[in-house]
């Protein structure tokens, strides 16, 4: 079986609506998918009516949180999206994405960048907005490269000239609301240097005390030396090891099924939620 577990489509901010998303996932092998669009469930229905025969859909979503300062996300997978304080949550963090969005255009208005909101708002279209449309901008208007080399201290990485603080969730209290809907949690590139600053081994230790399930280890931003200390780590504290593309459609250079998660890992995955079941597919539109 090969089984990613971390995706984005248009509703939050990949480029593939979720219709696309699960037919390319078919058309590329796999046989399992999630869908964990940034602090939304919107795109599950149509990813549910779209679904191919022989793919199973994992639904999720990744959640935006902060610890001691350190922005990190929360996968979380098969919980009940209609549970109430998780679904206030999401609503609460998703609801201060436009302000923050504005607040960085200006700041790149006061740094001479050209961009507007509107350019932003056609970009993210009906995601959520967020840094990557922006990013997309920056692109679009020549300032860098690629979305990747937005995400600097140049520009919009964590404490850089442009970037704006937004409401997130502390990660106790994600693990808190996630265990409530009967979801699943898991720590996405604990260790992902590039995109700023990472949380201590220490903090994982206690996020695992508090109810963590997994780390995503295999992800394009962890090198060979950082998966291999993850492993130890997750082994260490009898965490669940999993692997993903964190597919974002062609807004970004990873491709599905880049890497993937062990299919026990999986099984485990749905052992434990009681939230929400995977979805077979069975030949959608």
């Amino acid at each position: 079986m090969r089984i990613d577990l971390h995706t984005h489509s248009t509703a939050s901010d990949g480029t593939d609506t979720p219709a696309q998303l699960v037919r390319k996932a078919a058309a590329t092998g796999l046989d399992v998918v999630a869908l964990t669009d940034h602090d939304t469930t919107r795109g599950h229905a149509e990813a549910v009516a779209a679904l191919p025969e022989g793919l199973t859909l994992v639904t999720g979503a990744e959640l935006s949180c902060r610890l001691d300062g350190v922005s990190m996300h929360m996968l979380a997978y098969l919980f009940d999206p209609e549970e109430p304080a998780l679904l206030a949550e999401r609503e609460l963090v998703r609801d201060d994405r436009v302000p923050r969005a504005r607040a960085m255009v200006a700041r790149l208005n006061e740094l001479g960048v050209p961009v507007t909101w509107e350019q932003v708002a056609r970009i993210a279209g009906d995601g959520s907005v967020g840094r990557p449309h922006v990013a997309s901008a920056l692109v679009e208007l020549g300032v860098v490269p690629t979305v990747n080399d937005a995400f600097t201290q140049d520009w919009l990485a964590d404490g850089g000239r442009a970037h704006v603080e937004k409401h997130e969730t502390d990660p106790f209290e994600a693990l808190r609301l996630i265990k409530g809907a009967g979801g699943v949690a898991v720590f996405a590139h604990p260790a992902a240097a590039k995109r700023g600053r990472t949380v201590s081994e220490t903090a994982i230790a206690d996020l695992a005390a508090a109810g963590l399930d997994g780390i995503e280890v295999d992800h394009m931003d962890h090198d060979a030396e950082t998966r291999a200390r993850l492993r130890g780590t997750a082994k260490e504290l009898g965490l669940l090891v999993t692997g993903s593309s964190d597919y974002h459609g062609s807004r970004k250079t990873c491709v599905l099924g880049e890497y993937t998660t062990d299919p026990e890992v999986y099984g485990e995955i749905t052992r434990r939620a009681f939230g929400a079941f995977p979805v077979p597919g069975a030949g959608g539109a």
